[in-house]
């Protein structure tokens, strides 16, 4: 029989090494003769409750009810019974004598007694905790009376322990029986390890040992006295003595009285069935066991009522018992939002209450559920971390954003709804610092390039203005091919004023060098200077006069001596124009760049590249005339060019449109003074068309630079006298051939468009008058000086 309780226990019997666990210090109370220790797993360290009971006999009997409340506890579970984990009993020998020792193991959890002490609760609070508490064991008592047919025998304070979470749970099984009523033929007690039960705990009929009319009684009789005796010992805050103080009722709440009364009644027929008891609404209906059931039942409640709910648990979370709040609801909370069961509001409600906790415990025990969350499908979820994402971000790592959040915020940069994208692009403030370099360039900075020409003016200035502040978290060399393309190219372009971003161009001064802010920032912020919008003018001659200053620091740097000295002085302080959103109140947290700017290098772009450039200064420029970009993309030719960089990113379509605004700005402000023309070699074939007959005219070789000062001044005159002459004249007789072919080749070398014109006519030319485009022009000197004149005439 000893061998098959051993085998029922589960334990090893070989000794305590065998045991899974550590035995760590012990509680000061414990019900019966049982010990109650702290203990941890020795697998994963987890926290546990170890109780121990020993005998020197084997057939002692607090060891026999010690298994038989071994037994009942492994085979009997409910949500407020102690949850059973291990258990095993060990023999011990010193000298002729033998100990035996049985150990259960159970979750962690400490006695009633010592954590009201712990809790310190007052009044209300203290009321409403009793409440719920009691509401616990009593749904556990019925349990075992109304459906399991047992009788527990021994409820009282010492029989209840609480978790972590503060939730109450019923233990001490070792004078648990079945009712067996029904048996007439029965005469033996019904418990029989009733005599562990204390005098002042027993009903009378139990300590006149009446088995006949226990048996005839209802199962919950015994139970019910024990549940009085249980709420008389909270409410007076110390363990019952004799069964005479149960009369005091002084410390008794007015809406329990009746059923307490009626839980104590000498008659055990008449005694409250205890799930009766939980009927009573006037005492268990307050804010804390209402708010707890609502989460307990969640599954069953529609969208109205759980959104109705959890907008209101902010407001009643403040106040219920923080303590209570922080280990009781906020895990249920999180629960119910990592399994689905909750609705967006919810999210509110958890960030609220993970605000009162300390960073540690923040990143234990809201952080992963919120990172959960990130992979939900519910868009109003989405929405909703988006909106809170300043208040959880700094707690996560690099490693958790990088991996397991940004992947599923990406998808919003692309969403439909304007809203989301806008809310997605706002959410990369609080991440974007935390991502690697690998994510920033090779997938932040592409969506970022699309959104900048999203359809809404609001996400395309907000994408500007986010991009100047995470500037600071590029590397220098990504930072060298997106800033400027994406603020010169786009952005100060845009159609929306606001979108221009020049506050942003401002406070990335920093990562530029003299040569970029020169030729490409410099011109493309003069032109906003004449913005037809108020803000952006004056924002521009802000850009402008800063910008100037940075340059001339820098020069007398130079001149001073001082070596290394590239970078830009000082930013609009503190970035005030680029700390809120365009559209929104969200706090901006990004800072100028505070490193120096980075080296200038130089290269020659080739003469295809500056003549495209014209067309560009058309569009930026149409006050400059067509001869003044003729004869600056001839001077182009021997000038060196600022580099311009490539682009591998989101914005490295846009490098040619770049190429052409740089350098058609330079076209049109880069010119000879008018007062001093450099007359061209080819400008001595106008005077030579206009005399006839045509002969062999003297003129300077093709090689020569500048031209003799008595042929500028007959250039002039020729100029003077009839500026529009030579177009109007009919074509010229048939000349020398060789001569006209060799003119027309020394015309095309002069000419930086020729490389772009048609090719010559086979067939015989045509009159000026039919023809006067570029696919017309004739190998004739006298076409070639018209072409001439036309340029010149706009001068």
């Amino acid at each position: 029989m000893f061998k098959f309780l051993k085998g029922v226990v589960g334990g090893s019997g070989t000794g305590l090494k065998d045991l899974p666990y550590n035995i760590g210090d012990p509680y000061p109370s414990a019900w019966g003769s049982w010990n109650h220790f702290r203990g941890t797993s020795k697998d994963d360290g987890s926290p546990v409750s170890i109780f121990s009971l020993s005998g020197n006999d084997a057939q002692d009997g607090h060891l026999a009810a010690g298994r038989n409340g071994v037994k009942r506890l492994r085979t009997v579970r409910h949500p407020n019974i102690l949850s059973f984990l291990h258990s095993t009993e060990v023999e011990t020998h010193d000298g002729s004598t033998s100990k035996v020792t049985i150990y259960i193991v159970t979750e962690p959890v400490m006695p009633l007694s010592d954590k009201i002490k712990e809790l310190g609760l007052k009044s209300t609070q203290r009321d409403e905790y009793f409440a719920l508490g009691l509401h616990q064991i009593t749904k556990a008592v019925s349990f075992l009376n109304n459906d399991c047919k047992l009788v527990h025998g021994n409820v009282c304070l010492a029989s209840v322990v609480v978790t972590p979470t503060l939730d109450w749970k019923l233990h001490a099984f070792d004078v648990l029986s079945e009712f067996d009523g029904s048996n007439e033929s029965a005469s033996g007690p019904m418990l029989p390890f009733e005599w562990l039960v204390g005098t002042q705990y027993k009903p009378m009929e139990m300590v006149k040992s009446d088995w006949v009319a226990i048996r005839k009684s209802p199962p919950w009789a015994i139970d019910s006295w024990g549940l009085g005796c249980l709420i008389y010992e909270l409410f007076s805050g110390s363990k019952l003595g004799k069964t005479e103080e149960l009369r005091n009722t002084v410390g008794i709440p007015k809406s329990l009285l009746p059923d307490y009364q009626r839980l104590l009644s000498s008659m055990p027929s008449r005694r409250l069935n205890t799930s009766k008891l939980l009927e009573n609404g006037e005492y268990f209906q307050n804010k804390l066991v209402d708010t707890i059931h609502f989460m307990d039942i969640l599954n069953l409640k529609d969208s109205v009522e759980k959104d109705t709910f959890f907008r209101k648990l902010p407001n009643v979370a403040e106040q219920l018992p923080r303590e209570i709040v922080l280990k009781k609801i906020l895990p249920l909370l999180a629960s119910s939002l990592e399994f689905g069961s909750a609705v967006a509001p919810a999210l509110t409600a958890l960030l609220k209450m993970g605000s009162w906790l300390s960073a540690e415990d923040f990143k234990v025990k809201v952080l992963p559920t919120i990172v959960k969350l990130f992979a939900s499908n519910d868009r109003a979820i989405r929405v909703s971390l988006l909106q809170h994402v300043d208040q959880f971000g700094e707690s996560m790592s690099g490693q958790i954003v990088d991996e397991q959040v940004y992947p599923h915020v990406a998808t919003g940069f692309a969403d439909t709804s304007a809203f989301l994208r806008e809310l997605t692009l706002k959410s990369m403030l609080v991440l974007a610092p935390k991502l690697s370099q690998r994510t920033l360039s090779g997938s932040l900075l592409k969506y970022l390039s699309k959104l900048q020409v999203d359809e809404e003016p609001a996400i395309r200035t907000n994408t500007t203005i986010l991009l100047g502040n995470i500037a600071t978290y590029l590397n220098e060399g990504t930072r060298k091919r997106v800033l400027i393309n994406a603020f010169t190219v786009r952005a100060l372009r845009d159609t929306f004023p606001p979108a221009r971003g020049i506050v942003a161009l401002c406070a990335t001064s920093t990562t530029y060098d003299d040569t970029e802010i020169a030729t490409r920032i410099l011109p493309n912020i003069v032109v906003l200077t004449i913005d037809q919008d108020s803000e952006v003018r004056s924002k521009a001659f802000q850009a402008v006069e800063q910008f100037l200053q940075i340059l001339k620091q820098n020069y007398e740097k130079t001149n001073a001596g001082e070596a290394g000295a590239t970078g830009g002085a000082s930013a609009i302080p503190e970035t005030a124009g680029l700390i809120g959103w365009a559209m929104s109140s969200l706090t901006l947290k990004g800072k100028p760049l505070d490193q120096a700017s980075l080296a200038s290098s130089s290269s020659a772009p080739s003469l295809a590249s500056a003549a495209s450039n014209a067309t560009t200064t058309a569009t930026e420029a149409p006050s400059v005339k067509a001869s003044h970009h003729t004869r600056a993309n001839s001077d182009f030719t021997d000038q060196p060019a600022p580099p311009s960089p490539t682009s591998t990113d989101g914005w490295g379509d846009i490098e040619n449109d770049i190429n052409e605004g740089h350098e058609s700005d330079k076209d049109g402000w880069d010119l000879d003074p008018i007062d001093e023309p450099k007359p061209a070699p080819a400008l001595s074939n106008i005077q030579a068309a206009q005399k006839r007959p045509v002969s062999q005219p003297s003129r300077p070789p093709a090689t020569s630079s500048r031209p003799k000062v008595s042929t500028a001044k007959a250039t002039a005159k020729l100029e003077d006298d009839d500026l529009w002459g030579s177009i109007a004249a009919p074509p010229p007789a048939t000349t020398s051939r060789p001569l006209n072919l060799k003119k027309t080749v020394q015309s095309d070398d002069e000419d930086p468009w020729a490389a772009i014109a048609a090719p010559p006519p086979t067939t015989r030319a045509k009159p000026l008058s039919s023809g006067r485009g570029r696919a017309a022009k004739p190998a004739a000197p006298k076409l070639g000086a018209q072409r001439i004149n036309r340029t010149s005439s706009g001068m």
